[in-house]
């Protein structure tokens, strides 16, 4: 896991990242495109027809979220 995904996330695929934090969680709206983007960097899988986030992509989102409160600060 490197800190590239970090930077290269869209606005979608944190917003997707961020919906699928909780376990068991059901989001009843992530776009298909961000969840895409998301399984082909291994942040995300399918299980039981649904998205889950995998343990690279809570790394990840814990590392980002700092990013993000900076992004909402400027």
């Amino acid at each position: 896991m490197t800190d590239e995904f970090d930077d290269d996330l869209t606005p979608d695929q944190w917003e997707a990242l961020k919906a699928l934090r909780a376990p068991g969680c059901a989001p009843t709206r992530i776009y298909r495109y961000a969840v895409d983007g998301l399984i082909a960097r291994g942040l995300v899988t399918i299980r039981n027809d649904m998205p889950v986030i995998t343990p690279g992509g809570r790394k990840v989102l814990v590392r980002g979220s700092s990013r993000l409160l900076l992004d909402l600060a400027a």
